[in-house]
This record gives C-alpha cells, structure tokens and sequence, in this order.
C-alpha cells in the first residue's frame, strides 16, 4: 500500500510539473503566478517524495533543487503583493 501511494505522490509530480510548463508555455499562466509556482513546488516535491524513497538520488537532487527555486519564488511573489 505504501509503495502504491508512493508511487501515486511521483506521478501527481510529473502531471503538475509538465502541466505548469505547458501552461506559462502557452501563455496560459505568467510565471510569476502563484499557480504556476504552486505547480512548480508541489509537482518538484512529488517526485523528490518518491525519488527520495527509491533511492534514486540524481531526480531526487535535481527536484529538490526544483522545489527550492520554486518555494522563493513564491516568496518574492508574496512580498510583491
């Protein structure tokens, strides 16, 4: 079961990292958006989660880093306000 709901955590990480891509690509969102860094932070964190747990540590590494560019982004977002 764990495995399964890892797994599930991984996938919702690709999904939301590939649809905030899309999405600024598009011009459906701005990148300074909290919805496309919300996107960005959430989906990094899925896959470093199950990257983290399968012992795969150069995604993890690079999702990680992902997340971290993500989470001060939000940051600067939030203060610009």
């Amino acid at each position: 079961m764990k495995q399964h709901v890892i797994g599930i955590i991984g996938w919702y990480g690709v999904v939301a990292t590939i649809a905030a891509y899309f999405l600024v690509s598009f011009s459906l969102l701005q990148a300074t958006s909290l919805w496309y860094q919300g996107l960005n932070l959430t989906g990094a964190l899925g896959v470093t989660i199950e990257t983290w747990v399968r012992r795969d540590y150069q995604p993890f590494w690079l999702n990680l880093i992902w997340a971290i560019i993500a989470a001060v982004a939000i940051i600067n977002v939030i203060v610009r306000w």
